[in-house]
């Protein structure tokens, strides 16, 4: 969903106050659709406002840029709702004759079915095969009517278990820098200048457990969840070690 406003956003703030106090004064979980970055942070302005109601945040499997919302709690009400998110397996009728399609391909062919971004999770490519995240009410949809990308021809399944292809899927690395700051440690991993680094978070391109982070002199802390929009995530798991010229010796781990 792109975000062109005030009006805008102050409307989706409202929806997300709506939801909230729903769940909180009828005692059921409620859920927004799936959130990009930007989207998220709207969310998070709105939640200063609702402390009293519990939430969290999940897109399908550890290290998913797009996630729902969920509102209430297990110690809230007693019992616990999933959320309503499924993952389809998207493969070619004929791998051998497949094109070598991209996030764009799978993303332009399921929105020409005329399908809300909001039911779309994140979509994870291997080899020629894609792996969707979405909301449980557009699945069957998906699988019925989704048969081809590009000149490919594909067929549809909901999974019933995240494959360990998809799930969690990350890789974990050690660096050498000078500090813990976080524009450093961006520029170390994407292999960019700190120029560059710092024009990332100049143009709000960067997000620290969900929400934008404009301080490029700030530090991390062990179990942060950093997304650099247009170079990836990562999770940054502290200093392992400092060597005796002063450098930090840091552990990572890189979602591909």
């Amino acid at each position: 969903m792109a975000i062109e406003g005030e009006k805008e956003i102050q409307q989706m703030k409202k929806r997300f106050l709506e939801l909230g106090e729903k769940s909180y004064n009828q005692n059921i979980y409620t859920f927004t659709g799936f959130l990009g970055m930007s989207e998220q942070e709207i969310f998070w302005q709105a939640a200063q406002a609702m402390k009293h109601v519990p939430f969290d945040l999940w897109g399908g499997s550890e290290g998913c840029e797009r996630q729902m919302v969920r509102f209430g709690s297990k110690e809230e009400f007693g019992y616990e709702e999933e959320f309503p998110i499924v993952c389809i397996c998207i493969s070619p009728l004929l791998e051998k004759f497949a094109d070598n399609l991209t996030h764009r391909d799978f993303l332009g062919a399921l929105m020409n079915l005329g399908i809300e971004r909001s039911t779309l999770g994140d979509i994870y490519i291997k080899k020629k095969t894609g792996y969707l995240f979405c909301t449980d009410k557009i699945a069957d949809y998906i699988v019925e009517n989704l048969d081809k990308i590009k000149h490919t021809n594909v067929k549809c399944r909901i999974l019933d278990t995240v494959p360990e292809v998809v799930a969690g899927e990350a890789v974990e690395e050690e660096h050498l820098t000078a500090s813990e700051r976080i524009d450093g440690i961006v520029a170390k991993l994407y292999n960019i200048s700190r120029n560059q680094s710092l024009e990332l978070f100049r143009g709000k391109k960067v997000f620290v457990n969900g929400r934008v982070y404009e301080n490029n002199s700030g530090s991390l802390k062990s179990g942060d969840v950093v997304s650099v929009r247009g170079y990836g995530k990562f999770t940054y798991d502290g200093v392992s070690q400092e060597t005796r010229k002063g450098k930090l010796r840091i552990k990572v781990r890189i979602f591909r």
